[in-house]
């Protein structure tokens, strides 16, 4: 699958970028971070991608947020999480508000209860695309890290929200097939209440 890939770094990269993603109904988010805990840990990079288009925010170069809080914020855009709560607890420690979340995770194990059944995102999207990620390079995101994007590092960053969208798409129609939707919309109010 091709895709265009952004790295704003001046302000009218960072303009363009949010004026492309301003535009779609939904957005795959992931963060890349130096721990997994948000009280310790570093917040390098916020990631976008609508199926299309793929944004790498490099906040581990001096790049603020800025106006992509302005869109996680926003309700009409639909921000899709694997996880969100980790993601959340990041991007809340740097006052960041994000509104209107869907949880593949969470949709999921609403969806294979029972089954014992990995809900990683490997996994997931094994699952439903025979997609194989490869999660080699998360080592190399720690405290020692000098903060370079290197392609690689861009390639397996965006390799996570490419395929949120459509696995969305895939979720719902699930949930609403096998009568789900209210257990996933509980378990998403928990999300929102903790």
């Amino acid at each position: 699958m091709r895709m265009e890939i952004l790295i704003p770094r001046t302000h009218s990269e960072i303009e363009a970028a949010v004026a492309r993603l301003s535009a779609a109904g939904s957005l795959g988010c992931d963060t890349e971070t130096s721990g997994l805990s948000s009280r310790t840990g570093k917040l390098f990079s916020i990631q976008f991608s609508d199926g299309e288009i793929s944004v790498l925010v490099p906040l581990s170069e001096g790049v603020e947020l800025g106006p992509f809080a302005t869109l996680l914020a926003d309700p009409q855009i639909t921000k899709i999480f694997h996880n969100a709560k980790f993601d959340l607890d990041f991007l809340n420690a740097v006052g960041v508000a994000t509104a209107n979340i869907f949880d593949t995770m969470i949709a999921e194990k609403v969806l294979t209860r029972g089954a014992h059944q990995s809900a990683s995102l490997a996994d997931t999207l094994y699952r439903y695309f025979a997609v194989d990620l490869d999660k080699s390079q998360r080592k190399k995101f720690n405290s020692r890290w000098d903060g370079v994007w290197t392609r690689e590092l861009v390639d397996y960053a965006l390799s996570d929200v490419l395929h949120l969208p459509r696995l969305m798409q895939e979720q719902t129609a699930w949930l609403e097939r096998l009568g789900l939707r209210s257990e996933y919309d509980a378990a998403i109010e928990k999300l929102h209440a903790s």
